[in-house]
This record gives structure tokens, C-alpha cells and sequence, in this order.
């Protein structure tokens, strides 16, 4: 099976959902979206860029393939995410099998997360990074199959919205890197202790 890293943009109270753009995921009556935007500078765009080409494959939730691949795929700005995003293998867990996936490279997982991510033997990539998609890391973290968390820790504290871990079980993890921006995002990575 492959190593599974998430790869996450979270606040100091571990809120994940929608920091791109305030029409993102408001589910929930969640009004903060787009609670990211400002604090992005070199550092930590280098830093996603890595996150996001670690030359492995992408795995992504339904509803986040939808959202993230329109937005980038749409783009007429430079930035380093959209050859990427095109490029890379992507594999989609749905639990619609009819469900359309309308980008290249793109492998549709039916059925709940867990399961098919678990029976992903014959993955192009020897890595998969997982990118927003909360329910689905919710759902794999469960079962103890993600190995790695990236994080953008934010210094913003929401009160309210989807959390990365919700109510998880304890889990033990190692920093491996951190690293500060110049608005105040930590960057770090953690392995997860087995």
C-alpha cells in the first residue's frame, strides 16, 4: 500500500475547512471561509508546491476533487499548482459509482474511504498525498492509515467550522521538519508513531 501523507491548511484551533475562498465549503453555516488568504508569502508557497509534488499521486474526496481541480484548472494567474494538479495521478473516493471525474490523470474509488483507500494495492505512486478532503482524512485517520501530516498552521483561532481531528482517538506523532513564514504560518510535518 502506498504511504498516505495529508497535506492540510488548519487554524490554531484545528478548523480546516474552507480557507481558499469564502464560497468554498460554507456546510454548517460556516462563514469564515476563506480565512487563509494573506498569509501566504515564498515560504510557504515553496512549501506547497513540495507538499503537493512529492512525485507520487494525489487522493482527494468527491466534493474537494470537484472544488479544488475547477478553481485551479481555471486559473489565469502564473502559480505552481494547476501543472501539477493536471498532471500528477489523481484517485477520487466517491461512494457514487456514478459519480464523473472530468480531469486527466483522475481513478475513481468506490465506496467508503476506508475500505478502498485500504485496498489500494496497484497505485501508480508509491506516495499519495491527500489534499483538504476532511471527511475522507477523518475517515482514513480512523483507521490508522495516514502516515504523515503536512500542516500550515495558521495563527487564527475560528471557534467554529470542520476540525482535522474532530473527535479522534489519541495518536501519538513525531515532528520531523518545522518552519516558520513571515505572517506567522508554522510549517511542519509530523510522522505518525506506529
Amino acid at each position: 500500500m502506498p504511504t498516505i501523507n495529508a497535506f492540510q491548511s488548519i487554524s490554531l484551533d484545528g478548523v480546516m475547512q474552507a480557507p481558499g475562498r469564502a464560497d468554498e465549503d460554507q456546510r454548517g453555516g460556516f462563514a469564515h471561509g476563506g480565512w487563509g488568504d494573506g498569509y501566504q508569502d515564498e515560504v510557504s508557497l515553496g512549501f506547497a508546491t513540495e507538499g503537493m509534488d512529492s512525485g507520487g499521486g494525489l487522493l482527494f474526496g468527491r466534493r474537494t476533487y470537484e472544488d479544488l481541480l475547477a478553481f485551479w484548472s481555471s486559473a489565469t494567474f502564473d502559480n505552481p499548482f494547476t501543472d501539477v494538479l493536471m498532471q500528477t495521478p489523481k484517485y477520487v473516493v466517491s461512494r457514487d459509482p456514478a459519480t464523473k471525474l472530468a480531469y486527466p490523470n483522475s481513478r475513481l474509488l468506490v465506496g467508503d474511504g476506508a475500505t478502498t483507500v485500504g485496498e489500494l494495492q496497484d497505485a501508480d505512486a508509491s506516495v499519495l498525498t491527500i489534499l483538504g478532503s476532511g471527511e475522507l482524512v477523518r475517515s482514513l485517520h480512523g483507521a490508522g492509515l495516514i502516515d504523515r501530516y503536512i500542516l500550515q498552521i495558521h495563527p487564527i483561532v475560528l471557534g467554529s467550522g470542520a476540525r482535522l481531528f474532530a473527535d479522534s482517538d489519541r495518536m501519538d506523532m513525531q515532528l520531523e521538519r518545522t518552519l516558520p513564514n513571515s505572517t506567522g504560518i508554522i510549517l511542519a510535518s509530523y510522522r505518525v508513531r506506529r
